[in-house]
């Protein structure tokens, strides 16, 4: 069994225009084939997705066409996390909105909610007999105000163990295999926080298969903890042009599951003009060497495959 993962997704702003000029596919055409040959695939969603709302007071504000969502079901995504800093740019209508386009496009969510129980309800697929669970949750909002509590609609938020630990426990019970996609860490940095590197163990020692991360907006390393692996950041997927060359580099990352081992790889892209695009041979070893220097007990070969070292 094959779970695909991407970094940050923003169908909106520079990002919509080309869409608006060249179709709804035009962001995954490169990648497509490779999201579609997964038994699941999931995205961070780094946008809402509505025509409503008032943009909040920061220095970027992310906003997409519902229409965008049309490419993202035709590349094969089945669930995105809505667990970041920029789902609520446009307000609550905005995120409710979100929520409508999502299941009106029958793509599911994860990482935000109507409520706390909603916003940290893992998304469930059973796969050869397996049931497989992907979380997701926000260690980076803007304000506490985005935070689902009770009844209050808002984010899944990772400020606190509790109750996210609690929650966390429950998808690993219910399922055979449980992912946490987590967005965390600082922007533009290449390696994680201390705090990251507790908390991903964290959530291993809770249940979790592997954690993937998300917000940096540029490629991280991976780590090991007792045979599960945690990707630090898996940078932008597709997003605008970036002032540093770290914005344009990614990867996807596929988890394989088998009879309870779990084993990684990736593939190394790069973003040309919102869209990722896989490279030649020399792009595809830069980064791979890039990510052996920044990883800490892992070994990622030619081909991507990541092994862990004793």
């Amino acid at each position: 069994m094959t779970v695909t993962f991407t970094g940050d997704v923003l169908l909106g702003r520079g990002v919509g225009q080309l869409i608006d000029t060249y179709g709804v596919d035009y962001p995954f055409i490169q990648v497509g084939e490779t999201l579609r040959n997964s038994n699941i695939t999931a995205i961070n969603l780094e946008t809402s997705v509505s025509t409503r709302g008032i943009p909040a007071e920061k220095q970027f504000t992310f906003r997409s066409d519902p229409k965008t969502l049309q490419g993202v079901v035709n590349a094969g995504v089945d669930v995105v996390s809505l667990a970041n800093n920029h789902t609520l740019d446009y307000g609550m209508d905005a995120l409710l909105d979100t929520f409508d386009h999502l299941k009106s496009y029958n793509i599911a969510y994860t990482g935000a909610g109507n409520n706390e129980e909603e916003a940290f309800s893992a998304y469930y697929k059973e796969v050869n007999g397996k049931k497989i669970a992907i979380i997701g949750i926000s260690r980076v909002l803007p304000e506490v105000s985005w935070a689902a509590k009770g009844d209050k609609p808002g984010i899944a938020n990772a400020y606190q163990n509790e109750p996210m630990m609690t929650y966390v426990k429950k998808a690993a019970e219910q399922s055979d295999y449980l992912m946490v996609m987590i967005h965390w860490n600082r922007e533009r940095q290449d390696y994680p926080e201390s705090y990251a590197r507790e908390m991903g163990k964290a959530f291993i020692d809770a249940g979790a298969s592997a954690v993937i991360g998300s917000h940096s907006h540029s490629l991280m390393g991976i780590e090991e903890y007792k045979g599960c692996p945690i990707y630090y950041s898996l940078g932008n997927f597709i997003f605008t042009d970036s002032a540093s060359p770290k914005g344009s580099e990614t990867m996807i990352v596929q988890v394989t599951l088998d009879n309870g081992e779990i084993s990684s790889s990736l593939k190394p892209t790069k973003i040309v003009k919102g869209q990722p695009q896989f490279m030649d041979e020399s792009y595809n070893q830069a980064i791979i060497s890039k990510l052996n220097q920044l990883s800490y007990n892992v070994k990622i070969d030619g081909k991507g495959a990541v092994s862990y070292l004793q």
